[in-house]
């Protein structure tokens, strides 16, 4: 389990479209050298969350048939 929050994502989505590398949250700053830094970290933690969320498949049983008995 991570220790990403919607509350982080939210941030940094809010830098990452006003331009800037500098963001904060719940009491913490972190400067990230560049934008792609910052969408680089922005999509780790989108797959991170979908994953967590993400429903898991559910799995058939298949039949075979010979076709003669």
């Amino acid at each position: 389990m991570t220790d990403w929050t919607e509350t982080e994502l939210s941030a940094l989505r809010r830098a990452y479209a006003s331009g800037t590398t500098r963001v904060s949250y719940d009491g913490k700053s972190v400067d990230y050298g560049s934008a792609e830094d910052l969408l680089a970290r922005i999509r780790t933690i989108e797959r991170a969350i979908a994953g967590i969320t993400r429903p898991l498949p559910v799995a058939g049983l298949a039949g075979f048939s010979r076709g003669d008995r």
